[in-house]
């Protein structure tokens, strides 16, 4: 597993993270409406306020994950040092599994409907505002697909004990669901060039699953290191 202390090896696999994240069925398949919604790709809309919702819904999303990053690492503060406390270790892994499991479906997750009314209708007062919430809210509606992965990474950021890098990391790691969208929004050709929704993003989410499993095999076996 990577070194969290170091940011010039965690930020860009966190980065990977999300953009692996945002092809999955519960994702992938929106940002052509998203782009539509925010980026504005109608006919005749200039590239500026493209550039201004599209800059705007992607710090909405950025900010709530980074905020939740923030709590996660003074998370992991308050509880101690999970390197050294084997039932830590072994409460991690369960957790993992746990969402690994949300990501092959086996344990699905599901939000009250009244929430994703809620979180869909959230942008409908436009400008900069409505893209900002919208992007805000847009974790909600992605959840089945997003919020395991995005708690698996808020599980691995709370081991690095600090709110500054837990802020950067889900930053980093929203940034990368945001990519496509963020460069389709301001392109009507790149976005006309992305791959049809299909099987393959079945494939992402179980890809992502096994890298869940493999973070809670890691902390396992240090658990058992740790035992002996």
């Amino acid at each position: 597993m990577p070194n969290l202390a170091s940011p010039l090896t965690a930020i860009p696999l966190l980065f990977l993270a999300g953009l692996l994240t945002s092809l999955t069925p519960c994702i992938y398949p929106m940002i052509p409406i998203t782009v539509a919604i925010v980026g504005g790709q109608s006919p005749g809309t200039s590239s500026k306020p493209a550039i201004k919702l599209t800059t705007a819904y992607i710090l909405g999303l950025a900010l709530v994950y980074a905020l939740l990053g923030v709590i996660a690492g003074m998370t992991g503060t308050l509880f101690g040092t999970i390197s050294t406390n084997p039932w830590l270790q072994f409460l991690m892994a369960n957790l993992l599994i746990v969402f690994a499991l949300a990501m092959l479906d086996v344990l699905p997750i599901t939000l009250p409907q009244w929430v994703l009314r809620r979180a869909a209708a959230a942008g409908s007062q436009g400008g900069a505002g409505g893209a900002f919430t919208m992007g805000a809210a847009s974790g909600l509606v992605a959840a089945p697909c997003g919020a395991p992965v995005m708690a698996g990474v808020l599980t691995w950021v709370s081991t690095t004990h600090s709110a500054v890098l837990g802020f950067v990391y889900l930053f980093a790691f929203s940034l990368g669901m945001c990519a496509i969208l963020a460069v389709a929004g301001l392109s009507a050709g790149f976005l006309a060039r992305l791959p049809r929704a299909g099987v393959w993003m079945l494939w992402v989410k179980r890809a992502l699953a096994a890298v869940l499993l493999g973070a809670a095999e890691y902390y396992l076996v240090n658990m058992g290191k740790l035992l002996t």
